[in-house]
């Protein structure tokens, strides 16, 4: 009977914050970003079902680790997408190549977000609200709808913060 064969054993791998599938672990997400990811899930339940505010509201603070998100953040969000659907839709049309409707609800609930954190959440830097759009979108849509997302939030950003946008475009070019 042969000997069996003996595989020698693997270092321990480090760990980097990212789960296997390179996503963001739970421990590692601020406040601010699981409010974006709960406000993301509700206003899915919104565009899809067309649930209420306050319905939705309701079933998403009973989630498992609501309580570690940033709740006025969520309430922002939330509450502020609903209510400036029209506005925000507007600022957001113009900059895509379809129609709204061909756009996958996940999709337009980030573009939701960004578009409302351009314009009301001013103490977010706008290359953040672009990365955390980014990441949600990552993580929860489409194949490459986070391109699509960059893409469309990138062409929104010098409307909707061109102070803010124009002074890093100044940094970053050589003098």
């Amino acid at each position: 009977m042969a000997d069996p064969i003996i595989k020698p054993k693997r270092p321990p791998q480090t760990r980097t914050g990212l789960t296997d599938t390179g996503v963001k672990k739970a421990a590692d997400k601020s406040a601010r970003t699981r409010a974006r990811e709960f406000a993301l899930q509700a206003l899915y339940q919104h565009l899809v079902g067309r649930n209420e505010a306050d319905s939705i509201d309701a079933f998403t603070r009973d989630l498992v680790g609501f309580h570690k998100a940033d709740s006025a953040h969520y309430d922002a969000l939330l509450h502020g997408c609903i209510e400036g659907a029209k506005t925000l839709d507007a600022q957001i049309t113009p900059l895509l190549d379809r129609p709204m409707a061909e756009i996958s609800p996940i999709e337009h609930a980030v573009l939701w977000i960004g578009a409302y954190e351009f314009t009301y959440c001013l103490d977010v830097p706008w290359r953040v609200v672009i990365n955390e759009c980014i990441e949600l979108a990552k993580a929860f849509g489409g194949t490459d709808g986070h391109k699509y997302v960059n893409g469309v939030l990138n062409k929104m950003a010098p409307a909707l913060r061109a102070a803010e946008v124009a002074a890093d475009k100044s940094r970053q070019t050589p003098a």
